[in-house]
């Protein structure tokens, strides 16, 4: 039995099921890290979004840096919403969404991983194949190219039998199968956060 064999055996052993997704925090996506002190919009208490009511939700991805949101239901289809300035959302345009909408383009893909950066999102397959959207200035997306700063939709990174990811604001990290067990990184080493003993070097 392979690793990504394993991971989705142990996924089906915890229960197929998800849950209610309640959310709490900052709505008025314009503002986020971008006024102080400004309330509007903001949720004080866990709320229902309308648009998910009824979704059995099975992992949720953001994080301090971003101003976006992923949700990945029992099915593996993802859901996006926030900020979209650098494509983060992955519905090939640039506008914002209020409203967590699902990513067409994965519609053929069951999604059972996701991770969240500033302006980039990564996403893993049930598969172990792994795809990226948003702000690539740093090749952050792992695709192997810099040339397109901004993918609006999502393409394929070099990367295979992936059992998960997690992004810091410019970069990212993935675990995979291959050889037992690899940690691979790609983006901005700003701090040498990439483990490649360089910093300041992409």
């Amino acid at each position: 039995m392979s690793a990504v064999e394993a991971e989705k055996k142990h996924a089906e052993e915890e229960g197929k099921g998800g849950g209610e997704l309640l959310f709490c925090g900052a709505t008025c996506w314009d503002i986020v890290g971008r006024k102080k002190g400004a309330q509007e919009g903001n949720l004080v208490a866990p709320t229902r979004l309308r648009p998910l009511v009824g979704v059995d939700i099975r992992f949720v991805a953001s994080g301090a840096a971003s101003c976006h949101c992923v949700a990945l239901d029992v099915d593996g289809r993802c859901y996006t919403w926030g900020r979209n300035e650098k494509g983060q959302l992955g519905h090939g345009d640039r506008i914002q969404r209020d409203r967590p909408t699902i990513v067409s383009d994965l519609s053929k893909y069951k999604i059972v991983k996701a991770g969240a950066g500033r302006s980039h999102t990564v996403v893993v397959t049930d598969d172990g194949q792994s795809l990226a959207f948003g702000w690539n200035k740093h090749g952050q997306l792992g695709s192997g190219s810099v040339r397109n700063e901004v993918e609006s939709s999502p393409v394929r990174c070099l990367v295979s039998d992936v059992r998960t990811t997690a992004c810091g604001a410019d970069f990212t990290v993935w675990l995979s199968s291959v050889e037992g067990s690899s940690i691979l990184t790609a983006g901005l080493p700003q701090y040498g956060q990439l483990g490649h003993g360089t910093d300041n070097e992409v």
